[in-house]
């Protein structure tokens, strides 16, 4: 709580420093979940001057979409969209409507990759640790994939899967051999089955301190991205397409786009 109150007001700064006139200031499922979250906006509020809203989870698959709903394929009939977040994981089955995109199902699942890694252990992760990791989410997606069917009358694949978490861009950035992490390459770039299925299995032979020294990977997700590894194979698993495309954007994207939306802005020229 500390730290994030302390990078929080770096940002207040910056806000008072640019005199930004509008904000929407979002928290996702720490705080839905956490005994003390509504300790920690009481928090922020009275030492930093932000108020937190704590969005549910139906809005964060929302705002999930609209900020990657741009890399969807043109021709793509039915996309599935998914988020690997820390605390929960969001798939939204996105289907074609006219020049737009219609959310037709969503989920969010209470599994992220930080409640897997501390769940299962994220230093050393061997090939049995990793198959745990994945029976442990594969129930949920089932049930999500059961429900789809349900809805829509019969078994539907998508066109392409769209991930929008740091898993997918770790393992782009790493199938494209990035000395330093490239966020201009990576963003809107395809991964095919065998480059998963590659480094996959280059991360499951790697120790801690190798995962660690990786430049797109790091300190800080080395103990999480087996996780969303394991989340992503049970995703590939019940929806086993050719292609994935991977966006380094988000939340925060879906925000901008829906306040410009809101405003009349989005989609106008500089």
């Amino acid at each position: 709580m500390a730290r994030t109150i302390s990078a929080l007001r770096v940002c207040a700064n910056k806000l008072k420093w640019w005199q930004v006139p509008r904000v929407r200031l979002i928290a996702t499922q720490a705080c839905r979940t956490a005994a003390n979250g509504a300790e920690f906006i009481a928090r922020v509020r009275n030492e930093v001057g932000l108020d937190l809203e704590v969005i549910d989870r139906e809005t964060e698959a929302r705002l999930a979409v609209a900020g990657a709903s741009p890399l969807i394929a043109p021709d793509a009939r039915n996309v599935l969209v998914f988020d690997i977040g820390g605390g929960s994981t969001e798939l939204m089955w996105i289907s074609a409507e006219g020049a737009g995109h219609k959310l037709e199902q969503w989920t969010s699942l209470p599994e992220g990759v930080v409640t897997i890694a501390e769940a299962f252990g994220g230093i050393e992760v061997d090939a049995t640790s990793f198959l745990a990791m994945r029976l442990h989410i594969r129930p949920m997606l089932e049930a999500f994939a059961d429900e789809l069917s349900r809805r829509l009358g019969r078994t539907p694949m998508p066109d392409h899967l769209l991930g929008t978490s740091g898993t997918v861009t770790t393992i782009s950035g790493m199938q494209m051999g990035l000395r330093r992490y490239d966020r201009s390459r990576v963003d809107g770039s395809w991964l095919l089955h065998d480059d998963i299925v590659e480094v996959t299995a280059k991360l499951l032979g790697m120790s801690y301190a190798e995962r660690a020294a990786s430049p797109c990977i790091g300190h800080d997700r080395a103990d999480l991205v087996l996780a969303g590894c394991a989340i992503l194979e049970e995703i590939r698993r019940f929806w086993p397409v050719d292609r994935l495309r991977v966006a380094d954007r988000g939340l925060r994207e879906g925000l901008l786009t829906m306040m410009m939306t809101e405003d009349g802005t989005y989609g106008q020229g500089a």
